[in-house]
């Protein structure tokens, strides 16, 4: 919505350059009115071609109020579209680091090297540093995913 408008406020902007640039016609009939137009009237008894004053720089026909109110605003808006891109920026951020989180976690099920130990009677079991691993992954899946929590509820 918001870009919406200020395509719009930027084409009446340009159209508005636009039309100041063409030239404008004073065509004096026989009778003696006069015509103003953009090409020359037919049957005119005199033409002169009249330049268009300057355009002015920034929004025309308001006064100093208004443009101040304008101007506001759209600082206004530009304050709101950097914070919404940063809001994204970070939720994006949170997700990734979530996503990696939890791939850690999930290529972390394999005991390592190690974390293996040979029981008396045959077998094996998982030593303290596997459980203890598996304990820190799963603590980064849930530090990521508070962090996520909290970029959503921003």
């Amino acid at each position: 919505m918001r870009s919406a408008i200020h395509c719009a406020l930027a084409l009446a902007l340009c159209s508005a350059g636009a039309l100041a640039q063409q030239p404008i016609f004073k065509s004096t009939m026989p009778d003696g009115r006069v015509i103003y137009g953009e090409k020359p009237e037919a049957g005119a008894k005199r033409v002169d071609k009249v330049e268009a004053p300057p355009p002015k720089s920034g929004v025309t026909g308001l006064t100093p109020e208004e443009r101040a109110r304008a101007e506001q605003l759209t600082r206004q808006r530009a304050a709101e579209n950097a914070a919404s891109a940063t809001k994204q920026r970070e939720l994006d951020e949170a997700r990734k680091q979530l996503k990696a989180a939890e791939a850690a976690r999930e290529a972390g099920k394999e005991p390592l090297p190690g974390e293996r130990l040979g029981l008396a009677g045959g077998g094996t079991r998982l030593s303290d540093a596997y459980h203890q691993r598996q304990k820190s992954l799963e603590a980064a899946v849930e530090t990521a995913r508070k962090r996520l929590q909290a970029a959503e509820g921003r």
